[in-house]
């Protein structure tokens, strides 16, 4: 007789997330975090964990199926062991209310933690251990003070979500339950809207782990977007925090974030850590890609002369024999986001008039006067190079990480569309600028500063400048650094070839 097997899909593999702020944590990313914990945690009948921004419970139920099995032995009796892990170690804060019902419904088998369908036979309210309270925001000149919101966007009546986090709308994060954890652990709301032009948005994820930090738990896990790691809007206090923080111990690093939240794009990525109050060192650093942890290595948060995370591992050999040459950063040649102080929406006149300058506009070419800019009037008449301000949109690797680089001729200028990547007297040195900036070398060290579609001059920071009297190419660079077939292999394999324009 022919056997069927049937497919059981786990049911919180099959949720939607709520939007690309608040996403869901697929069971098996919730697990490879739980085993960044030691292992005797799941046998220690006093551990308490907490997750402090629940939507669907996928981390609590995760950790109650672990902890089931670790006190077998010393709780034996069936329901004796559900009551005592449910009641005495496993908590959490839901952010919604929708949320709290879920959570409670994936660990409890209930909505209810008190109800007969409840597999808990010992609360006596509905919530049970995972909290819901509406919270409301404390406007001060329009803002939140505690996470920045709008308030002509989030002031809302009482039929509607406030998006106030409990957990990050307090001053004492301990009080919400006063007591001492073990484990904080969670996948916090990434964003909020600022109430700015389009999608306009603040990140409000790292208030969550600065929040948790605050409760000095022994170890502290999240699942955050990667760009804090060298930018990102409002980070800055954020990222030196981090960098300096010789608690953070291991670092899983997802460079698309689609390998970790299925059908979401997170520019920049996501990033899942370990906090250990206890344990102070180096970080242990792996990256994933696809279905599978590509490489590790044990290394400084902060590389020496770094400002920022240098997040592949096969990039810390290729940085390092880059930076014992010594020479300067092409970053001082970069000029600012906008060259001749014209905005992207400025237009020049579509005709070509006496006394005119070229414009290099967005949409293509303009013509203005002189007299309307207002920065770098010393560069408009030399040969330059531009390059597009916003670099590649590409969510696959390899990328091609920068815009196409152009050489323009002088009496010309441009908007903040573009950024001058250097301006010289001879067509030659412009020519052997734009050779450089197209060889993958300099692209890969750009990438190392870019996470994001923004081509500022502090993304060239790990960038050498070179002797702009002859062409460059990737040969040449490669020998000149010593950079191994390995190395060069790695490269290549993130960033794609580029062919200048005629």
């Amino acid at each position: 007789m022919k056997t069927e097997t049937t497919y059981n899909p786990d049911v919180l593999l099959c949720l939607a997330n709520l939007s690309n702020d608040e996403v869901f944590t697929p069971p098996t990313v919730a697990e490879d975090m739980l085993d960044l914990l030691p292992t005797e945690l799941w046998s220690d009948p006093d551990a308490k964990f907490l997750d402090p921004v629940s939507k669907s419970g996928v981390f609590l139920r995760e950790i109650a199926k672990r902890l089931m099995i670790g006190l077998e032995t010393e709780i034996p009796d069936l329901q004796e062991r559900i009551n005592h892990i449910y009641t005495k170690q496993i908590y959490g804060i839901a952010i919604t209310e929708l949320t709290s019902l879920l959570s409670r419904r994936s660990l409890y088998c209930s909505k209810y933690a008190n109800s007969k369908y409840s597999i808990v036979t010992a609360f006596d309210d509905e919530a049970g251990n995972i909290k819901f309270d509406r919270t409301e925001h404390k406007w001060f000149n329009d803002k939140c003070v505690f996470c920045g919101a709008n308030q002509a966007e989030y002031d809302r009546s009482e039929d509607l979500e406030t998006h106030a986090y409990k957990f990050i709308h307090t001053n004492k994060p301990e009080e919400i339950y006063n007591m001492k954890f073990d484990v904080v652990i969670g996948n916090p709301p990434y964003q909020l809207s600022d109430g700015g032009f389009g999608t306009s948005a603040q990140p409000i994820y790292q208030k969550f782990v600065s929040q948790a930090v605050k409760l000095q738990p022994r170890f502290l896990t999240m699942i955050i977007p990667a760009r804090w790691y060298s930018g990102g809007k409002g980070l800055d206090e954020f990222r030196e925090q981090m960098l300096h923080d010789n608690h953070l111990r291991k670092i899983v690093d997802y460079p698309e974030a689609i390998d970790a939240f299925s059908g979401v794009q997170i520019k920049g990525g996501v990033m899942y850590f370990l906090w250990d109050r206890d344990n102070v060192g180096d970080v242990s650093v792996s990256t994933f890609r696809k279905d599978r942890v590509v490489s590790t290595m044990d290394r400084p948060l902060l590389e020496e002369g770094a400002s920022t995370f240098i997040r592949y591992n096969e990039a810390i050999s290729v940085l390092k024999k880059v930076k014992k040459l010594n020479e300067a950063s092409l970053s001082g040649q970069i000029s600012s986001s906008k060259p001749f102080g014209l905005r992207t929406f400025f237009k020049g006149k579509d005709q070509p008039y006496g006394g005119a300058v070229k414009l290099y506009q967005n949409g293509g070419i303009g013509y203005t006067d002189k007299s309307q800019l207002t920065a770098n009037l010393e560069i408009v008449d030399k040969y330059k190079v531009l390059i597009p301000a916003l670099g590649s949109g590409s969510d696959a690797f390899p990328h091609p990480i920068l815009g196409k680089p152009f050489i323009v001729a002088p009496n010309t200028a441009c908007t903040e569309t573009y950024i001058v990547a250097g301006s010289f007297d001879s067509l030659v040195h412009a020519a052997n600028l734009q050779s450089y900036l197209a060889t993958r070398f300099l692209r890969f060290l750009v990438l190392l500063r870019k996470n994001t579609q923004h081509a500022t001059s502090k993304v060239y920071q790990f960038v050498p400048t070179q002797d702009f009297a002859q062409e460059w190419s990737d040969e040449k660079l490669y020998k000149k650094y010593g950079i191994t077939d390995d190395e060069i292999t790695f490269i290549e394999s993130m960033v794609r070839p580029m062919e200048l324009d005629k």
